[in-house]
């Protein structure tokens, strides 16, 4: 069901409830609007997180739209949706304030949910971001197995662009570790796919990356 479908569905429900005098029908319109409330939650937070990005400025509201949309997910029993929000909570809390440590169980559970619901782009963002925490943890054969098991699911959904994000980030991680072979490699391939699908603002990460570690 649509938001558009969610909020005329509560507005029909009420009609039953005033109209039809049936009262039952309210508790089915407080769960269209809470789904409601909880897709807007989370495509808020994730401009103000976009924002963030492009500003570095952060914006106090970010935590609360995700922890909401969180809540009303596990309310409405839909795993797919907390399993996202559960994503953007821990990856606020790595990006935003590089809480690596403190980014893991939000995270874990989220590729959990995801799995669980068959919802391969958010596992593919938590085993992404997990990657990152394993790496900073010291554990480099673990952070490599989650960043390629990202890029791994992004191929098959077709999402090229994550395709070349995470082939960088396999890069950043040989860099890291002192091969810088493979990192020329990597960052070759990442270039070659952003380039491929006009993938813009990965061409200037792999641009970056290229002017801090070749």
């Amino acid at each position: 069901m649509s938001d558009v479908d969610g909020i005329e569905r509560a507005r029909l429900l009420y009609e039953r409830a005033v109209f039809g005098g049936d009262a039952s029908a309210l508790a089915e319109a407080d769960r269209a609007l809470d789904a409601v409330e909880a897709d807007l939650a989370i495509a808020r937070g994730r401009i103000v997180h976009a924002r963030y990005l492009a500003t570095r400025e952060e914006d106090p509201s970010e935590p609360a739209l995700f922890e909401r949309a969180a809540e009303l997910y596990r309310a409405l029993g839909d795993g797919r949706g907390e399993g996202e929000a559960l994503f953007w909570t821990g990856t606020y809390l790595q990006v935003v304030h590089e809480d690596f440590p403190g980014s893991v169980e939000p995270l874990r559970r989220s590729y959990e949910l995801a799995s669980g619901a068959g919802d391969d782009l958010t596992r593919s963002y938590a085993a992404r971001h997990l990657g990152f925490a394993e790496a900073v943890a010291g554990r480099i054969d673990a952070a490599r197995e989650l960043l390629e098991e990202s890029v791994r699911l992004r191929r098959e959904l077709g999402f090229t662009p994550g395709v070349a994000a995470g082939v960088l980030a396999l890069g950043e991680l040989a860099a890291r570790t002192g091969d810088p072979e493979e990192a020329r490699r990597r960052a070759d391939e990442a270039e070659s796919i952003a380039s491929d699908c006009g993938a813009e603002g990965i061409l200037r990460w792999v641009e970056q990356f290229r002017a801090d570690w070749l």
